[in-house]
């Protein structure tokens, strides 16, 4: 059963095999070679990226080189060549011998041998540990805690009151479920889902790769999370807006508040900014509250004031039919001209040292052709806007390409997130216009499915090929209409089985939806701090590290059920 915790013996022949990371491997060397010689590696990460080299191998000795420590989350190519090429080796010089594999394993050990002759031998010396039964360990034991917290969440409301408040308690509770069949659960539970999730991956997820964010383009777990939040904000606009208008608000106090909210969202997101010091030179100055607060006082003022205080449904099919892209011909219009400005700015802006419309990670991409034009023209516009001290300095694309600093959300992604919110709100709008459910649900896939084949077809349905790669830093149409149809879908699904069905109540996602914010600002502020984060010893493997954040994760869970039982609400 060792493998269900990424058990490894603490040492190999003269190897401590506890000074690995997660995901890493010893790669024993030697040469046969009559001259010294030169090893060069590339990870599969690393799109149209040239060799770097690791290594110098000696002339022909019967001593092995000290051994290197290899990644092994996705695939690595090595080259062996007779002369330096300096810190990168491009396709145009050939060299000794070349391999590639994508069959390393964490904590394996691997001998790669070049012989007399000019060839490359690899071999297996320890096999590694599979790391995925970790996962299915972990959350195996997350059912059992979660059910536990479910029978012991209805025995603490069971022995809480006594049978003479009984009917009392009926009674509340044929109201309370009144209110909330006339209150969407499904819309708090996506919301809970989404903040549940990003803590998760917010506490390292594991150290998965899948988990993590993509380093340029592609589409992981985590990329998913933010973008959701955003949509969810949209959807829940139009119902806001409703109601304070039938509670005989003024657009103007409506658009006053929504004002006010804005501001309080960019000031907590400047505030977290500074958690480690605030270095006034160099504070951050975009954020994902900052985000937030932007596209929410946009969409937010710009819906109130397209919207109709009162609007009978036509009474014809066809019109039905069309009646909510009527009423959202306004906000339609901007998001059209906010798609058109972002494509006419990436691909037809002039930016200094970069090829036209350049969408890639800059660094070694493309041969480290362009090393300083990271995001195009997005990277550029908010360079000139922010300034080079004040964005974020530490993208995903550094590690892997050596890029330099860039915003993944920085100013001119802000053009797209209001679009993010716009289909959003056009969702809720779909909610209020059609009263069924079978009607809800046809528009939400019908769309769902349009807006993934947009986006596929954007991307070329693959990573690295298509118009418009799918890529969160660069908050790409393609990724908006990618991740907005992934959210349609499980809306979808989730406003079935709470709202239409009731087979699910949404517990515990609802109650964390509905204190998204404090559970959001709580977990960034306590991010290094006991109980929620801890430590024991070298934490090496993914099961040590998924166990932490899913127990980072649950005790966040546990406030927000704390909260709920408390009806303790709070909202910026």
């Amino acid at each position: 059963m060792s493998y269900l915790i990424e058990y490894t013996d603490p040492q190999w022949r003269d190897l401590d095999m506890r000074a690995l990371r997660v995901d890493e491997a010893y790669l024993y060397l030697k040469s046969d070679y009559a001259s010294r010689t030169y090893l060069y590696t590339l990870s599969d990460e690393c799109y149209t990226c040239p060799y770097s080299k690791v290594k110098v191998l000696p002339a022909t000795t019967s001593l092995d080189v000290e051994p290197l420590k290899l990644q092994t989350a996705v695939g690595l190519s090595f080259k062996i060549y007779a002369n330096d090429q300096g810190r990168y080796a491009y396709e145009n010089v050939s060299a000794l011998c070349a391999l590639r594999r994508s069959d390393l394993q964490e904590f394996g050990v691997y001998n790669l041998t070049l012989l007399a002759n000019g060839s490359c031998n690899f071999a297996v010396d320890k096999p590694g540990v599979p790391i995925n039964y970790a996962f299915l360990s972990v959350f195996v034991l997350l059912a059992v805690v979660l059910v536990l917290l479910k029978v012991g969440h209805s025995a603490w409301k069971y022995y809480r009151y006594d049978e003479a408040n009984a009917v009392a308690d009926s009674i509340g509770d044929a109201a309370a479920k009144a209110t909330q069949r006339k209150r969407l659960r499904s819309l708090d539970a996506f919301r809970g889902l989404a903040i549940v999730l990003m803590i998760f991956v917010n506490s390292g997820g594991g150290g998965y790769s899948w988990i993590e964010h993509a380093v340029w383009n592609g589409l992981h777990l985590a990329d998913i999370v933010f973008p959701s939040f955003l949509w969810i904000m949209g959807v829940c606009i139009p119902l806001s807006v409703k109601a304070q208008l039938a509670r005989g608000s003024s657009k103007t106090h409506i658009c006053l508040r929504i004002v006010w909210r804005a501001c309080k969202l960019f000031a907590i997101g400047l505030c977290l900014n500074s958690v480690n010091g605030p270095q006034l030179e160099q504070l951050r100055l975009m954020g994902v509250l900052q985000r937030f607060g932007i596209a929410y006082l946009i969409v937010g003022v710009l819906h109130t004031l397209c919207s109709r205080r009162e609007h009978l449904i036509p009474q014809r099919a066809w019109q039905r039919a069309i009646y909510d892209v009527c009423l959202f011909s306004g906000e339609l219009a901007v998001l059209l001209a906010l798609i058109a400005a972002y494509l006419g700015l990436t691909f037809g802006l002039r930016v200094p040292g970069c090829p036209l419309g350049y969408l890639g990670p800059g660094g070694k991409h493309m041969n480290g052709a362009y090393p300083q034009c990271i995001g195009g023209a997005a990277g550029y516009v908010d360079m000139q806007v922010l300034g080079q001290a004040h964005i974020y300095q530490h993208p995903t694309a550094r590690r892997v390409y050596d890029a330099s600093a860039f915003d993944p959300e920085g100013v001119f992604g802000c053009l797209l997130s209001v679009v993010q919110v716009l289909l959003g709100a056009f969702a809720g709008v779909t909610l209020l216009v059609h009263t069924t459910w079978q009607a809800r649900l046809k528009r939400w896939l019908l769309f769902a499915a349009l807006l993934g084949l947009l986006g596929g077809a954007l991307s070329g349905f693959s990573q690295e090929k298509g118009i418009i790669p799918v890529n969160k830093n660069l908050w790409s149409i393609s990724f908006v209409f990618l991740t907005v149809a992934l959210a349609l879908a499980l809306l979808s699904l989730v406003y079935y089985v709470v709202d239409v069905r009731q087979l699910w109540s949404g517990y515990p996602f609802t109650e964390c939806g509905m204190n998204a914010i404090i559970l959001y600002v709580g977990h960034t502020v306590m991010h290094k701090m006991l109980p929620w984060h801890w430590r024991i010893g070298a934490m090496n493997t993914h099961f040590e590290l998924l166990l932490e954040s899913v127990w980072n994760t649950l005790l966040w869970v546990a406030i927000a059920l704390y909260l709920d039982a408390h009806e303790f609400y709070y909202s910026v």
